[in-house]
């Protein structure tokens, strides 16, 4: 009886340790990409009554995209880049890439998404009559990541613009 249970542990124990490994494996490959996120001004500053050009960057892993910023189904967590600025400074309407619509298995509609590299510009004017010597905004970027059979829960970025007024 004893050796039967011996032999019936050392058949069991290494099955077990496999399971677990590919369970640990399943885990991590489910696990969000890395999306790095880059914000600059085409200058660190401006002249009052000027304007300077920002730009937001998302890097996305190859194999992993998020929905564009018009998804094509309601359900669909749409990116939206916002920025906020000081009293009197103007931001423009901040354009989106062009997305890249295909089939994916999660869905049985075609979805409108981003990948590799996604910039988002926009402008920001600084008005004559600007009675500071700085402008700081403060950006959020809103997503939501996915590989071809899952997403994963949204995200929020936020992230400052630092611009010097000279005059």
């Amino acid at each position: 009886m004893i050796r039967k249970l011996a032999s019936i542990t050392r058949a069991i124990v290494p099955s077990l340790l496999l399971l677990s490994v590919g369970l640990i494996t399943t885990a991590q490959s489910q696990s969000p990409p890395d999306i790095r996120v880059n914000n600059y001004l085409s200058s660190d500053q401006v002249q009052k009554g000027r304007r300077v050009q920002g730009v937001v960057e998302m890097d996305i892993p190859s194999g992993f995209h998020v929905h564009s910023n018009k998804p094509l189904e309601k359900f669909l967590i749409a990116t939206e880049l916002t920025i906020e600025a000081p009293k009197g400074v103007i931001v423009s309407r901040i354009t989106y890439p062009r997305a890249v619509v295909k089939n994916l298995k999660f869905s049985k509609n075609r979805v409108a998404v981003y990948e590799g590299k996604a910039t988002m510009r926009f402008s920001v004017t600084v008005p004559a009559n600007y009675n500071g010597d700085s402008a700081d905004l403060r950006g959020k970027l809103r997503y939501q990541s996915c590989n071809d059979e899952l997403c994963f829960r949204p995200e929020n970025r936020d992230f400052n613009f630092s611009l010097k007024v000279a005059k």
